[in-house]
């Protein structure tokens, strides 16, 4: 029962997602943001999860350095990713803006990554996204 729960989402939580006046709920318990640095070019990653206090960050990585993107002191090398475990804490919304030069936002969740525009229905372009945990 509780691992049917978690792969719904966690006890009836959801993530939603809104742009544009579209709002979509995705039954996810945990899931990857994924996104190509715009200057540098460089991929970044981030796992989330969905939980009752908002959206917590469990790790982040990023495939190099440079300009805007140095990873903390705390980051390790491990397989050509800098790797590392944010302060734990939850938020209650993440704000996602595309400046349009490096491609879209990717959401990976059970082995399918999307962007937003595919999730959405529409394309994102420059329009903010909002995450944020929600109940079905």
């Amino acid at each position: 029962m509780a691992a049917a729960l978690a792969q719904r989402g966690g006890g009836g939580l959801s993530l939603c997602l809104a742009s544009a006046g579209v709002v979509k709920a995705l039954s996810v318990a945990a899931f990857t943001l994924a996104w190509t640095h715009s200057i540098e070019k460089v991929e970044w990653q981030e796992d989330w999860r969905v939980t009752p206090r908002g959206l917590e960050l469990t790790q982040a990585r990023v495939k190099g350095s440079g300009a805007g993107m140095e990873p903390p002191p705390e980051a390790r090398l491990v397989d050509g990713w800098f790797q590392w475990q944010p302060k734990p804490g939850a938020m209650p919304q993440v704000v996602l803006g595309n400046s349009g030069a490096a491609g879209e936002w990717r959401l990976c969740a059970g082995g399918n990554c999307r962007t937003l525009s595919e999730i959405l229905g529409h394309p994102v372009g420059a329009n903010v996204t909002t995450m944020k945990a929600c109940s079905p």
